[in-house]
């Protein structure tokens, strides 16, 4: 073979590989332009793209021509939200054909309903008088509690044949009990670790099981020591009529105690104290590291609405909720800081929440650890009783919450900027909730999202927890199932030096809660 016939081969070969790639940049660009004419409805734009012998097979089974889908795609009675590829393909069969397979998250409202898919899908672009037309489309919804097996494995994080109860099973024989022998009831802990110790705080009271004996609720903080798994000491926080330093507290009850490592040498505590008839007011107490007491002062916390700064008071809650368009009656009880204390971009970050009231919100603690400043309400439909939420962010940047709902299974509300929020819906990853405290955590690149399932386990309330995982915040795996007749619900995680340590709200009352528990949920390395 000669030089020159050599040059002349390659220069052909490249010569078909850039056509190629034009042409693939062409669908690309065909492909984007549908996308966008779809959800803005575009019946001009559509017509243009769509090929006069359309076949569109929906994930649901149903078929369209060009003439059905246009109609249903331009009345308004579907409409898709957005259309985002995780993946997509294209091969050229013959200069003139062309497939595209792939997946893509789909948000689709019909009639006002809106739900959100993960597709797997089959399309065929064919060129009619030199343009790209589409021609064919075939999808189908992947399960959104996905397996290992269905799973990309990008995007896998749990071994094939897991088993999530098992997982539970060994968890929860590893854990032991903090609360005082004196108490009656207990609910509601949150702790942090610092070195070989877990600080908790919990609301108890010793009347009764559960959380409803009023003004006989008090919080305690109790000292766990991680090598040897046993409390050290528990130690008084706030009661009603507690005389402090500087103010004494009124009748009422104390509850729903939050803590938060201030510095080095201090944990802040946080405390609802509510009386009968008055605004409740959230407090704040500092505990000393270095001596292992609390001050003897407590202190007002803050509430930073549009309005201004005020005590941390329903009221002010309730003003900024309903300036943004909130109709709900204000109520003078149940402010609570909910969610854990989570750190984004260098700022601190929780969820408030009036149970009563049915209001939540994205807040940012300011650094003087008093002041919660509040960056957006999240609380439609309020034909839906949402309260309760876990926040976290996806990896793209949008925030998402998970809100407990009393009118029925939990709901989902996202956020690109934690100000503007959607309409929060059910999503299809939490098919049975029950009304009861969510999480939302992430360790390391792995999102971890507990949800209360609405079955029961020798009728026992709050008896069936799941812990899933995901990478995205889309797909999920259930990597924990908690299943006992001595309830588990509101439990806290947290990762402290390697492992993920938990706390968990427990009862021997089919659900009234009696004790807080304490253990390790898994060591990060390695993953399983």
């Amino acid at each position: 073979m000669t030089p020159r016939l050599l040059v002349l081969i390659f220069l052909s070969i490249a010569t078909l590989q850039a056509a190629d790639d034009a042409k693939l940049k062409a669908l690309q660009a065909a492909d984007d332009e549908r996308v966008s004419a779809t959800i803005t409805a575009d019946r001009q734009r559509l017509a243009d793209l769509f090929s006069d012998d359309l076949r569109y097979a929906h994930s649901t089974g149903t078929v369209d021509t060009k003439t059905t889908l246009m109609e249903t795609l331009t009345s308004g009675r579907t409409r898709y939200e957005s259309i985002r590829y995780e993946d997509r393909t294209f091969n050229l069969l013959s200069p003139d054909v062309a497939l595209m397979t792939g997946r893509a998250n789909v948000e689709v409202s019909i009639s006002g309903v809106v739900a959100d898919s993960v597709l797997s899908f089959l399309a065929v672009w064919g060129k009619e008088k030199g343009k790209w037309r589409f021609r064919a489309w075939q999808s189908c919804k992947i399960p959104a509690q996905a397996s290992a097996e269905t799973l990309p494995t990008s995007l896998a994080i749990l071994p094939t044949k897991w088993d999530a109860k098992r997982a539970g099973d060994e968890v929860l024989s590893t854990l032991i009990k903090v609360t005082a022998p004196r108490a009656k009831g207990a609910h509601d802990a949150e702790f942090v670790c610092v070195g070989d110790r877990a600080y908790i705080v919990e609301h108890d009271n010793d009347v009764e099981p559960g959380h409803g004996a009023g003004a006989g609720q008090y919080c305690v903080l109790s000292i766990v020591n991680l090598k040897t798994r046993k409390v050290e000491k528990t130690i008084p926080m706030a009661k009603s009529d507690q005389v402090f330093d500087n103010v004494t507290l009124p009748k009422g009850m104390c509850f729903v105690p939050r803590i938060i490592r201030k510095d080095d040498h201090t944990l802040r505590t946080y405390f609802c104290s509510q009386p009968a008839k008055e605004q409740a007011l959230t407090w704040y107490r500092d505990f000393d590291l270095g001596t292992q007491a609390f001050e003897g002062s407590i202190h007002k916390a803050k509430l930073k609405t549009a309005a201004g700064v005020f005590d941390m008071e329903p009221r002010h809650f309730h003003a900024d909720a309903a300036a943004q368009g909130l109709t709900r009656k204000a109520v003078n009880q149940g402010l609570f800081i909910f969610d854990s204390f989570k750190e984004f971009d260098g700022l601190c970050y929780v969820a408030l929440n009036n149970f009563p009231g049915k209001q939540n919100a994205l807040a940012v603690l300011h650094d003087d650890f008093t002041t919660f400043e509040v960056i957006g309400h999240y609380n439609e439909p309020q034909l839906q009783q949402l309260s309760e939420s876990a926040v976290n962010r996806l990896p793209d940047g949008t925030w998402m919450a998970i809100c407990r709902n009393d009118a029925g299974n939990y709901h989902f509300t996202t956020s690109k900027d934690g100000k503007t929020w959607t309409i929060g819906r059910p999503m299809p990853f939490v098919p049975n909730g029950l009304n009861s405290k969510p999480t939302f955590d992430k360790f390391g690149d792995v999102y971890y999202l507990g949800w209360q399932e609405n079955t029961k386990i020798e009728d026992c309330g709050r008896s069936v927890f799941n812990v899933d995982v995901s990478r995205d915040g889309r797909m999920w795996e259930r990597k924990y199932r908690f299943e006992s007749p001595h309830s588990f619900q509101y439990p806290t995680f947290h990762e402290h030096e390697g492992a993920i340590w938990l706390t968990v709200t427990q009862s021997d009352h089919k659900g009234s809660t009696d004790r807080i528990m304490f253990g390790k949920l898994e060591s990060l390395s390695p993953t399983p």
